[in-house]
C-alpha cells in the first residue's frame, strides 16, 4: 500500500489520515428512538472492531434519543466506552446539529440535502453554521456526496449529455466546492466521501478527487453494494485498488443484512484491510457486471420496514433466471437514496413502511403490498426481457 499524504484529523478517540491505519466503520440499523436496541448494536459493532459507529438523526425525537444514548454509553465500562465514537448522519434536517453536537465525535452532512430545509438561506451560510457548531464542540465533519442524492442545483450546471455520459461531474464538483468553502472559512477538521453503486465510478471519482486534493482524508464505500456475497465482491472491486494506491483513510462495507448480522460489515472491512496490508490482491481487472445487477441499500435506521431486507434477499433468489441478462434492479429501503437509484434502474423497488413503489425506467408503475410485489416485479422483468429479445 502506497504512502498516504492526507492530513490528520481526530474523530473522538480515533485518528484518521496521515500515517494512521484505515479505520473501519458501520452504521446502526436500529431505530434511533429505540435507545436500548441502538445501544446494544453500538456495543456489538464496537466490539466487532468498528472504530466509528454512525447513527441517523432526522427529527427532534431522534436528537433526544441520541442524548439518552450518549448518557447510557457514558455508564459503560471504560474498556468499551473509550472505544465508542459516534458519528451522526443529519439527513435533511441540518438544524439539529446544534442539539446533537455535544454527544458525538463527527457529523456527516449531504450537500444534496441542505436545500431541503430553509431554502431561502444559501448553502454556504448553512455550512458556515455547521462548521461553527463543529468548532465549538471540537468535533469533525464529513462531506458525504452520494450518486443517488446529488445537489439538484449542482446537477443543473452540467448538460443532460454530460450527466448521462459522466455522472461523476456533479458529484466531484460538489465535493470540491464544499471542501474549498470549509477551508476558506477556516475549518479543516473534515473528511470527504464520494459514493456510487458502481465500483468503477467509485474508483474513478475518488482517484480524481485524491489527485486534486491529496491532503483531504477520504472515507471509502460503495453505496447500495447489496446482499452478500455480491455486496462484498462489489466493495472489494472498488476499495481494494484504491487502498493499494494509497487512497482511503476510513471505510465502510455497506451490506443488506438483518440487524443481528450487522457486524458482517466490520468483518468484511477488516478482512479487506488485512489482505491489503499483506499485499494480497483479490481483485483482477476492472469490475464488470455483465448480467443481472441487483442494487440494494444497506440496512440502516432510515429503513421504514425491516421487511425490506427480506425482500432484497428474495429478489436475489427469485430473479436468478435472468442472471445472464444486463438488467438493473434497485431495491431501496428509504427516501434518502431511493428516488435517485430507482430512477436510474430498469426496475426499481422503493420500500415504504407498508407498501412498495415499483418503477420501470424511472416511471412509477404503482404501489403494492409487500405480499404481492414479487409477482408484479417478475411480470415486469419478463416484459423487459421479452422486449429486449432475451426471451
Amino acid at each position: 500500500m502506497k504512502q498516504k499524504h492526507t492530513r490528520e484529523i481526530r474523530i473522538g478517540s480515533v485518528f484518521i489520515g496521515a500515517s494512521h491505519p484505515v479505520a473501519v466503520q458501520s452504521m446502526c440499523a436500529t431505530k434511533t428512538q429505540d435507545v436500548s436496541a441502538t445501544l446494544k448494536q453500538v456495543i456489538h459493532l464496537t466490539e466487532a472492531g468498528a472504530k466509528i459507529v454512525r447513527i441517523a438523526v432526522d427529527s427532534p425525537r431522534d436528537a433526544v434519543a441520541l442524548e439518552e444514548l450518549a448518557r447510557q454509553i457514558s455508564l459503560l465500562p471504560s474498556e468499551i466506552r473509550t472505544k465508542v465514537n459516534l458519528s451522526v448522519d443529519l439527513q435533511e434536517n441540518f438544524r439539529l446539529a446544534e442539539q446533537i453536537a455535544p454527544f458525538v465525535a463527527k457529523i456527516r452532512y449531504n450537500p444534496g440535502h441542505l436545500n431541503h430545509l430553509q431554502k431561502d438561506i444559501p448553502w454556504r451560510e448553512k455550512v458556515r453554521w455547521l462548521a461553527e457548531i463543529a468548532k465549538k464542540h471540537e468535533i469533525a465533519l464529513r462531506i458525504g456526496v452520494n450518486c443517488g442524492s446529488i445537489d439538484a442545483e449542482k446537477e443543473k450546471e452540467f448538460s443532460a449529455q454530460e450527466r448521462k455520459t459522466e455522472r461523476l461531474h456533479p458529484m466531484l464538483a460538489s465535493a470540491l466546492e464544499h471542501a474549498d468553502w470549509l477551508e476558506e472559512i477556516g475549518f479543516t477538521r473534515f473528511c470527504v466521501s464520494l459514493k456510487d453503486s458502481d465500483p468503477r465510478q467509485v474508483i474513478s471519482v475518488n482517484t480524481i478527487f485524491a489527485e486534486k486534493r491529496p491532503d483531504i482524508p477520504l472515507h471509502l464505500g460503495v453505496t447500495e453494494a447489496g446482499v452478500p456475497p455480491l455486496g462484498i465482491q462489489k466493495s472489494r472491486a472498488a476499495l481494494e485498488p484504491l487502498l493499494f494506491s494509497g487512497i482511503g483513510d476510513t471505510l465502510r462495507i455497506s451490506l443488506t443484512v438483518p440487524n443481528e448480522r450487522k457486524h458482517e460489515e466490520i468483518l468484511a472491512g477488516m478482512s479487506l484491510l488485512a489482505d491489503v496490508e499483506a499485499g494480497r490482491r483479490t481483485v483482477t481487472g476492472e469490475w464488470k457486471m455483465e448480467g443481472l445487477n441487483i442494487i440494494s441499500c444497506p440496512s440502516c435506521s432510515r429503513v421504514q420496514n425491516s421487511r425490506f431486507v427480506e425482500l432484497a434477499e428474495r429478489v436475489h433468489q427469485e430473479t436468478q433466471y435472468a442472471k445472464d441478462f444486463p438488467i438493473i434492479i434497485a431495491v431501496m429501503g428509504c427516501r434518502v437514496n431511493g428516488p435517485g437509484e430507482t430512477d436510474h434502474a430498469d426496475l426499481g423497488l422503493w420500500c415504504g413502511s407498508d407498501t412498495v413503489n415499483l418503477k420501470s425506467g424511472g416511471k412509477l408503475l404503482g404501489t403494492f403490498a409487500y405480499e404481492e410485489i414479487l409477482q408484479v416485479l417478475k411480470h415486469e422483468l419478463n416484459k423487459i426481457l421479452s422486449e429486449r429479445g432475451f426471451l
